[in-house]
């Protein structure tokens, strides 16, 4: 009997010790990074894109699926997240920005996001302004709103269970993925370095142009050009595994896509810029935008190599290369007095900077009539093939080729 006993302890032992689901350590962590795509994935398909920004609709199975997860592996309410996140579109770089790095710094986004997320989330007026549309359901009342910290211990007990003391490690991670990738990585990163494809008013970037890690949100400052799009890539060079999954979905009729960016179509050129001109400049301007950056960087070459083939001083303009093409008001301090010698140093550069402050006004140009800017446009489109500058010309036939 005695035995029996021992041997019955010694299997409870392991039990604790190894649980019911014996993994190798390899094993162990593909499953802790597969739990946690999932999170991410449910994160991006479900409070970003459809509950903050109603860019997809989804199915009730998939809606209820992505709380019933973000309940169990995250604690995250519904309401808070979206309310948040909207308000940081509302105010991005602002004072009132949740958590804007260049608000609070940095160093404070990356290492206390979720705190600056809980501090949010305690806000009432935030709550109030900013989380219509949620759900108010009886489950999302009784249960995940409720006792939003109920979930995460059951997942520990889930753990536990399945691996026994490595469980503990499997559920730590769980718990940090979402405040490290997605309230310190994104919400910080993504405002602070990467790269743009579009000059936006705030100050986001995309740190990478493969979003598998964080399921897309790698792809920020294409995500804050068009918000209310399903899909975050907008170059051949981009992936979006969250825009995959939701492909998937829609075949499978578990959801709806309502918008993805647009696409900058051309058609035959116009013999002189008109209204539809104006109209396609203004539905297409972050596109229309990068291409003239694009020109900008082709012009900057062609200025680098004359002024080598002088054997002139090229570190004028070499200096101002990253700033050309931003707006004033992103041009650091710094950096003003460098842009300055190098526009003074070329008169191509200069005259490029200076009609693309004239264009950015045709859309932000509050005071004029439609057909006062489309005339405006037409003169700007003269202006600029009777200029001499290749990479000018070029550009305004294609904007007359431009369509709504």
């Amino acid at each position: 009997m005695l035995l029996a006993d021992w041997a019955a302890l010694n299997a409870g032992f392991d039990w604790l010790a190894n649980g019911l689901w014996s993994l190798s350590w390899w094993q162990l962590v593909l499953f802790t990074l597969a739990m946690t795509h999932v999170t991410m994935v449910s994160v991006t398909v479900f409070l970003h894109r459809h509950q903050a920004h109603r860019a997809l609709d989804l199915h009730p199975v998939a809606s209820h699926f992505f709380r019933f997860w973000l309940w169990l592996t995250t604690g995250q309410v519904t309401k808070e997240w979206t309310s948040i996140h909207r308000k940081h579109h509302a105010k991005c770089e602002q004072l009132e920005d949740p958590h804007s790095p260049h608000v609070y710094g940095i160093k404070t986004v990356l290492l206390q996001g979720y705190e600056l997320y809980r501090k949010e989330a305690a806000n009432p007026e935030t709550m109030t302004r900013y989380g219509h549309g949620t759900p108010k359901d009886w489950l999302e009342r009784n249960l995940y709103s409720r006792f939003s910290t109920l979930g995460v211990g059951l997942m520990l007990l889930i753990d536990l269970a399945l691996f026994g003391a490595a469980g503990l490690a499997v559920w730590a991670v769980q718990m940090a993925w979402t405040p490290v990738m997605a309230a310190g990585i994104v919400n910080g990163a993504a405002h602070y370095w990467g790269y743009r494809n579009f000059e936006v008013s705030d100050a986001s970037t995309n740190i990478s142009p493969w979003g598998i890690l964080i399921a897309g949100e790698e792809l920020h400052n294409n995500h804050h050009t068009y918000p209310t799009s399903a899909k975050l890539s907008v170059k051949p060079y981009e992936f979006d595994i969250g825009w995959v999954y939701i492909s998937l979905m829609q075949r499978l009729g578990l959801a709806t896509v309502k918008k993805t960016p647009p696409k900058l179509a051309l058609g035959a050129v116009r013999a002189v810029a008109d209204e539809k001109t104006l109209e396609a400049l203004i539905s297409n301007r972050y596109e229309i935008m990068a291409a003239y950056a694009k020109d900008m960087r082709s012009a900057f070459k062609n200025e680098l190599h004359a002024l080598q083939a002088r054997h002139a001083d090229a570190t004028v303009i070499r200096s101002a290369k990253r700033w050309l093409h931003r707006d004033a008001d992103k041009v650091p301090t710094a950096a003003v007095p460098q842009l300055a010698l190098a526009r003074a140093a070329s008169p191509v550069l200069d005259k490029m900077v200076l009609m693309r402050e004239e264009l950015r006004q045709m859309w932000l140009n509050r005071s004029h009539s439609r057909e006062q800017l489309a005339a405006d446009l037409q003169a700007w489109c003269q202006r600029a093939e009777a200029s001499g500058i290749a990479a000018l010309q070029a550009f305004s036939l294609r904007l007359r080729a431009a369509q709504a």
